[in-house]
């Protein structure tokens, strides 16, 4: 089906972005965008919220999970936010798990939750999960919409990895050309992947991202495993439609389809 006319029928594609303060979820979501802009606010009637009241419910400790971050580089998507899910508290987990089960029962597709991105930055490894992350994945079920894990600042292994090439005995030069390589092996045999696989809801996926505040970053990663988890043929096609980060993926699903 033609990408406009899936437009028609499905609406714009909905993510929940879910992390921990500071874990460089707004950053991500620039880079999906193509934008270094911040991203308007509207309520789930569609009116704008401005900054200002924004900042004021922040200051107060509230937060509607039903607003809409949209940016103006690409209103395709509409993302909302789970802030203060962190804390680990009852009631925050209850707002979430409220939010996605009644997303995912509504009965127009574009009113519907899409997928589900979890962000865990790696600069803060030498932490246990939070209590919300062992909260959400042992006892949220999502049904049918996808959790797409995304290990955010991963080059804060890269540290990790030089230090050990040079206990190894590397020089200064070859540690640092081998560290991204050296972290990227480790990591499926470290920790977090080994505690999703033992969870009772585990993720669809998962994507490791580092230096997305480079001019030059690449978050193709998680534009093709979120179109891979995607049950829903013309969901697929709309998200990598949507999605203007990455032509080169655009094209390659067009050809397939």
């Amino acid at each position: 089906m033609d990408p406009s006319k899936i437009r028609e029928k499905i609406g714009r594609f909905r993510i929940l972005v879910v992390g921990r303060a500071n874990a460089g979820k707004t950053t991500i979501l620039q880079r999906v965008c193509n934008t270094r802009d911040d991203p308007e606010i509207h309520n789930s009637s569609g009116e704008k919220i401005e900054l200002a009241v924004i900042e004021a419910s922040r200051e107060r400790g509230l937060h509607d999970i039903n607003n809409e971050m949209v940016f103006r580089s690409n209103q395709g998507f509409i993302f909302h936010d789970s802030r203060g899910f962190e804390s680990g508290g009852e009631a925050e987990f209850i707002k979430v798990k409220g939010f996605i089960a009644d997303r995912s029962k509504e009965k127009k597709i574009t009113n519907r939750l899409h997928t589900i991105w979890y962000c865990i930055p790696m600069d803060e490894a030498h932490r246990s999960f939070t209590a919300a992350e062992q909260k959400f994945f042992s006892e949220c079920d999502t049904g049918t919409i996808p959790v797409i894990v995304v290990f955010t600042k991963f080059d804060a292994l890269y540290d990790v990895a030089y230090t050990q090439l040079k206990k190894e005995g590397k020089s200064r030069k070859d540690a640092q050309e081998l560290a991204p390589k050296r972290a990227e092996e480790t990591f499926p045999d470290g920790p977090q992947l080994k505690f999703l696989k033992g969870v009772k809801w585990p993720p669809k996926g998962h994507v490791c991202l580092p230096n997305m505040n480079e001019d030059n970053a690449d978050c193709g990663a998680l534009i093709e495993c979120t179109a891979a988890t995607l049950n829903n043929e013309m969901l697929e096609q709309l998200f990598v439609s949507t999605q203007q980060t990455n032509l080169e993926i655009c094209m390659r699903y067009a050809i397939e389809k």
